[in-house]
C-alpha cells in the first residue's frame, strides 16, 4: 500500500497545493489565476470525491472538500470518472507534466471523459484563461516528493 495519498484525496490536492506555493516562479510567468475551481471524481459505486480548489494571485489559498451539489458554488468545476483523472495523474508522474490527450485542455474539449462545467458563463470562461495555470498546479504531481508515488 501506497504511503502518499491517493489522487481523490484532499491530502492530494494540499499537496499540489503546497507545491504551487512553494514554487512561485513557475507561475509568475503564467500571470495571476483568480480562480475558484471545482473537481468532480465519480468513482465506483456511485459515490463521488469533491474538492474546492482556490487560487489567488500565484498561490493556492485554499483546498477543502465539497459535499455533493456545492461544486455549483465554483467559478466552474471539471467532472468525470476516476480513472480518467488516474491516468492524467501517471501520464505527469511518467513525462514530468502531462502530455498528449491528458492534458486539461485535451481532455476537456474532447469532453468524452473530463467535462468543465460551470454554472454561468463567465465562471466557465475563466477555465480557458487560467488555463496554463491549472495544468502547472496538477503537473505539480511530478514535482512534489508526496506526490510521485501517489495512487
Amino acid at each position: 500500500m501506497s504511503e502518499h495519498p491517493a489522487v481523490d484525496t484532499v491530502a492530494f490536492f494540499e499537496g499540489l497545493a503546497a507545491e504551487m506555493n512553494a514554487h512561485p516562479e513557475r507561475y509568475e510567468v503564467l500571470g495571476d489565476c483568480d480562480l475558484v475551481l471545482g473537481v468532480v471524481m465519480a468513482r465506483d459505486g456511485g459515490d463521488a470525491f469533491r474538492v474546492q480548489v482556490t487560487f489567488e494571485g500565484v498561490s493556492c489559498l485554499d483546498v477543502s472538500a465539497m459535499d455533493a451539489g456545492d461544486e455549483a458554488l465554483c467559478d466552474c468545476w471539471l467532472e468525470g470518472p476516476l480513472a480518467a483523472w488516474a491516468a492524467m495523474v501517471a501520464d505527469v508522474r511518467e513525462h514530468g507534466r502531462a502530455t498528449g490527450r491528458h492534458t486539461l485542455n485535451s481532455l476537456t474539449l474532447l469532453g468524452d471523459s473530463i467535462v468543465l462545467r460551470g454554472s454561468d458563463v463567465m465562471g466557465v470562461d475563466k477555465f480557458s484563461r487560467f488555463n496554463q495555470s491549472l495544468q502547472e498546479f496538477f503537473d505539480g504531481a511530478a514535482q512534489a516528493p508526496a506526490l510521485r508515488a501517489a495512487g
